[in-house]
Formats: C-alpha cells, sequence, structure tokens
C-alpha cells in the first residue's frame, strides 16, 4: 500500500469509483474504441487519475466500487460523462443502457423515475446538448 493509498482523499475515492464506472461502460462489448479510449484519457485527467491508478482501473474496474458523489448537480454530471461513454464509440447497445440504468440508480437517482431519466439522458447526449442544458432537462424530468 502506497503513502497516497493511506491519505486518499473522500473525494479522489469517489473519482476512482466514477472512473471505474466509466471503464466498466466502455468494456462491456470487450472492446474499447478509439473515441471510447479519447474520452476515458480526458476523463481521467479531468479527475486527477494517475497513470498508474488508470492501468489498475482499467485492468479491473470492478475492484472500485461507485461511492455516489455529494449533491444533486454532481450526479447529474456524473450521469453526464457516462451517457457520453454510452455514445463515445456511436453504437450504444442494450448492454450499455442498461448499466447505465444501474449506476444511475447508484448515483441515487429514484428507481420509480430511472427509465425516464436515462431515456432522456440518452436524447440529450445524441442531441449533442452540453452540461448546462443536460443539467437543467435532467432536473425537469427528475421532478415529475
Amino acid at each position: 500500500m502506497s503513502i497516497s493509498d493511506l491519505y486518499s482523499t473522500g473525494e479522489h475515492k469517489r473519482n476512482l469509483g466514477h472512473f471505474a464506472s466509466i471503464v466498466k461502460m466502455a468494456k462491456i462489448d470487450a472492446v474499447i474504441s478509439e473515441g471510447e479510449q479519447k474520452l476515458l484519457d480526458r476523463t481521467a485527467r479531468r479527475l486527477n487519475i494517475t497513470e498508474d491508478e488508470y492501468k489498475k482501473i482499467l485492468k479491473n474496474p470492478e475492484k472500485y466500487p461507485m461511492n455516489p458523489p455529494i449533491g444533486y448537480d454532481a450526479s447529474i454530471e456524473r450521469l453526464y460523462r457516462l451517457t457520453k461513454m454510452v455514445y463515445a464509440d456511436d453504437t450504444p447497445s442494450k448492454e450499455e443502457v442498461d448499466l447505465l440504468k444501474k449506476v444511475a440508480i447508484g448515483l441515487t437517482f429514484p428507481i420509480d423515475n430511472i427509465d425516464k431519466v436515462c431515456s432522456e439522458a440518452v436524447h440529450l447526449i445524441m442531441n449533442d446538448n452540453d452540461l448546462e442544458d443536460f443539467t437543467a432537462a435532467i432536473k425537469a424530468v427528475n421532478s415529475i
């Protein structure tokens, strides 16, 4: 165990878990496409994932538990990033959408509204909405 493991912040642990969820999404069809790889690289940089952590997560993403973020907007942002991964290879599969629903539940979206939230998320990403528009739309769908 490294010294950084001993002093890892809660936020960094949440970021590792979130990145692992994104990796699971990318690997669900057993092939990481060029678009998925680019998104993984960008996301790792944005979440301050080290190269060593990146390799370990890529090898075994199941080892990293998902820790829901603190705050509703952070959950929406994570849903946004995950949904972008579903479409990173331009060929979303049923398995990817099913995993998106499971992860969305883990992000604390209500189970009784999960189909509606995920359908809207997919629609928004397909239409190339930015995070701000995505957030407003998900809040509107989830408040119903």
